[in-house]
Formats: structure tokens, sequence, C-alpha cells
């Protein structure tokens, strides 16, 4: 285009009067271009230059061909020089880390709001942690106010859990049913990578159950309910995670059954029937024997009758042979 204007100002008569309505033609172009501008972006900028963001208005266009809200950047860059967390040096909170975190799809808003509170609360974080904590998937804000007010989980969790107690089994076998309230605060060194709350409640219902189950009876947890705690506490649950314990309570303690003598008594009853049915196999055992007898001894009678048949069959064999002789018979009936 700038080529063809020169070289219609080359072809000029020499009066000027081209090349004028040219330039204005031009400057009215430009002047269109700047109205518009002005017309976007002057209310952000006036803001921004009034707050002292140094943010300009090239800058502006630019984020729109970016695809860059505008707006949220000159809005986090406000806030950030209001709060006096944006100072110069290496770690600024300069426009180009706003908009890298915005296309990042983090939400500045939050990171911005997340840094003036723990600033507030001479809490160190800086942008960089804040926007990879962020970026993490966290809820930075949120990190930061349980740093500065701790907060309180239930264990259980009755919200992700269908129980509302633990169930605990001291050594004499009575079961205690046990609510606990956990007080943490965050812990921002180990938020990224750090275990969440699901960790933090079964690592303190684990404690609790084998601290009820290291007493003698119940009746010492009853008693002294904070031996439970503080032999939780000792352990040091919260390593590795996303949170420091403050403090653990024990917000209701209930007897439940006496699971030891029912077992017992289970056991017993299982006795019971193992010796009944170690009886009935031995009388059917016996019973068994003695058929077998019955039948030994109709066997035997069997054999005396066939061996009484053979009498008379021996005794007429030895008669033919000669064998047996018939002895003499007195006049008076008798033999001699």
């Amino acid at each position: 285009m700038l080529d063809g204007l020169t070289i219609l100002l080359a072809q000029d008569d020499g009066n000027g009067a081209f090349t004028m309505i040219v330039a204005g033609l031009i400057a009215l172009i430009a002047a269109g271009v700047f109205g518009m501008i002005i017309l976007v972006y002057g209310k952000i900028w006036f803001q921004a230059y009034m707050s002292r963001a140094n943010i300009s208005l090239m800058s502006l266009v630019g984020m729109t061909f970016r695809q860059v809200n505008a707006r949220t950047i000159v809005q986090a860059k406000i806030m950030a020089i209001q709060a006096g967390i944006s100072g110069e040096g290496e770690m600024d909170i300069t426009t180009q880390r706003l908009e890298a975190h915005y296309l990042a799809g983090g939400n500045l808003p939050n990171v911005i709001r997340a840094i003036i509170a723990a600033h507030r609360a001479d809490i160190n974080l800086d942008f960089d942690k804040a926007a990879a904590i962020d970026l993490a998937g966290r809820d930075v804000l949120e990190a930061v106010q349980t740093s500065v007010y701790p907060k309180i989980i239930d264990c259980p969790n009755p919200l992700r859990t269908q129980k509302t107690k633990l169930s605990a089994i001291a050594k004499n076998g009575v079961e205690l049913k046990v609510r606990a309230r956990v007080t943490v605060r965050t812990n921002l060194e180990r938020l990224i990578g750090g275990a969440t709350e699901d960790t933090i409640i079964a690592r303190v219902g684990e404690g609790i159950i084998t601290s009820i189950g290291s007493a003698n009876t119940h009746l010492e947890v009853m008693k002294n309910p904070d031996m439970v705690s503080r032999a939780v506490l000792d352990r040091g649950l919260d390593a590795q995670t996303a949170f420091e314990i403050v403090s653990i309570d024990i917000a209701d303690i209930d007897v439940g059954q006496n699971i030891g003598a029912r077992l017992q008594a289970d056991q017993a009853e299982a006795d019971t029937r193992v010796a009944q049915a170690k009886a009935e196999e031995r009388r059917a055992m016996a019973a068994a024997r003695g058929q077998e007898m019955k039948a030994e001894v109709a066997r035997n009678r069997a054999k005396v009758v066939l061996a009484e048949a053979e009498v008379p069959l021996a005794m007429a064999a030895a008669f033919r042979e000669g064998n047996l002789e018939a002895s003499p018979v007195n006049p008076d009936g008798g033999k001699r």
C-alpha cells in the first residue's frame, strides 16, 4: 500500500492537491483506528494509569490478539499494586507473568487474593508458588485461609462415609464408639504433592483404633479420653501431608457391645456343636459295631447248626465202615 502511495505521489502534477487528499485519508483512518482503540480500551487503560499499574495501551491491544481478558489482567495488577505486593525485582508480579498464568488456565483473581491474604498474615508466599499451587488443582486462597484460621475435620467424615463413629475394641473385649474432631492448618510448603484430608482422616482413625486397642479395659479410655489424643498426636500423623495437625479432640465416646463375651459365647456354642457332632459320630459307630456283632453271632450260630447237622452223617458213615459198634443190651434194658 505504501509503494502505491509513493507511485501516486511521484505522479502528482506539483500542485500538492492529491498529496493533501491522501494525507487526509491516512490521518482520517489513523484517527478512526485510534478513536476505536480509545473507545474500547480507554476506560480500562485510564483505570490502570490512575492506579499506577504500568500497563500501556498497546499492551491492552496485544492482549486481545493473544486471547487474554485484558480486564482480568488489569484488575489483578491493580489489586497487587494497591496491596503493596508488586515490588521491583525478579519476583515482581509483572503483566507478562499474569498473562502467562491466565493462558495456562489458572484462576488469576484467586491467586492474587491468596497472595494478598498471605502478605497480611505475614506468610511467605510468592507469585510463582501460588501459581503452581493453583495450577496443581488446589484452592490456594482456601489454603491460605486455612493457614490463618485452622479448620476442623470430623473423623470419620459423615459426608464421605455412612459411618458416624469409629468402632474400636479394648483388651477386655468391650467395644467403644468414638467420634473425633481434628483441627488442622495448611502447610504451604507441602501443599504441592502432599496428601489430602482423606489421608488425615484415615491416619487419625487408625491411630484411635490402635490406642484404644492397647488399653487394658474400656474404663481406662472412658475415664481418661485424652490418653487417646496424646497417643495419636505422638505418632506424627501429618507427615508427608498438606496439613499440620494442631489438635485431636475426642468429641463423643459411647460403649458398644461386649465383643469379647459374644465371641466367647459363640466359641463355646461352636465347641458344643463340635462335641455333639463327635458324640453323635461315636454313637453311630457304636450302633454300627453292635449290628456287626449281631451279624457275627448269627453267622456263628449258623456254623453250629451246620456242624450239628454233620454229626449224624459222620456217625452213619462210621457205622457203615465198621468203626462204630453197638453195645450189647442187658435183659433189664441197660448196657453192659
